[in-house]
């Protein structure tokens, strides 16, 4: 079998983007053979976020668009236990689950970001752009939450899965972001996104401002 026809996957509370890096810790036996598999096999994996079911034990019922993850690092605990570096790669979608592995295997197909051409999206991408930067900026005035980014990309496809990894937004609403077929869709709904949460941040920021002025601030409790 190739490995999209039997793709290992590994349903999780968190939307893995195509270019993003998440750190994993191993614990459970049937996540260290699967991990243990890829690495002899110089395979990827598949993180889908779950839509039913819990992380750690049990069945978890996974949605059906999710990243490929390349294991990039890995080291050894003295107790078995694996900490390992991923990067998402492709973005998938399943085409039905088998269970009759210890872990999670699908039939899953490559599914590209559509229309990432310059002149598909030339009209977005700048004010994406600026978009992006003043949010960052926004964030670490209304959380304190720095994002260091070295440099923005202009190509569709990665300004696309840049943004939705940026972006601190329940899960479920990363993972409608991750549906979305083509590079136009996902940066239309980013950029509302963005507005929304400007001003929801600049009105934080305010807040946090006038509470300074007064001489006293509640966020002095989490320091």
């Amino acid at each position: 079998m190739d490995e999209w026809s039997d793709l290992p996957l590994f349903p999780l509370n968190t939307v893995l983007f195509p270019g993003m890096m998440l750190p994993l810790h191993i614990f459970e036996e049937r996540y260290k053979v699967m991990v243990n598999r890829c690495l002899e096999e110089s395979r990827p994996f598949g993180v889908v976020l779950i839509r039913e079911g819990q992380e750690v034990g049990g069945e978890a019922v996974p949605y059906e668009v999710g990243t490929t993850s390349v294991i990039a690092a890995v080291t050894h605990t003295d107790d078995g236990r694996m900490n390992i570096i991923t990067i998402g790669s492709q973005r998938f979608r399943l085409r039905s689950l088998h269970s009759s592995l210890p872990y999670l295997v699908g039939d899953a197909e490559p599914w590209p970001l559509k229309g990432t051409g310059a002149g598909d999206v030339e009209d977005l991408v700048e004010p994406i752009h600026a978009m992006l930067r003043q949010y960052m900026s926004l964030l670490t005035m209304a959380q304190g939450h720095k994002i260091n980014v070295d440099q923005v990309p202009y190509d569709a496809q990665s300004l696309a899965w840049l943004v939705a990894i940026v972006l601190q937004i329940p899960m479920v609403e990363k993972q409608r972001l991750l549906n979305r077929p083509t590079a136009r869709a996902v940066l239309t709904a980013e950029r509302a996104i963005m507005r929304r949460e400007q001003l929801i941040l600049s009105h934080i920021a305010s807040t946090q401002a006038d509470q300074w002025e007064g001489g006293y601030s509640g966020y002095l409790a989490h320091n």
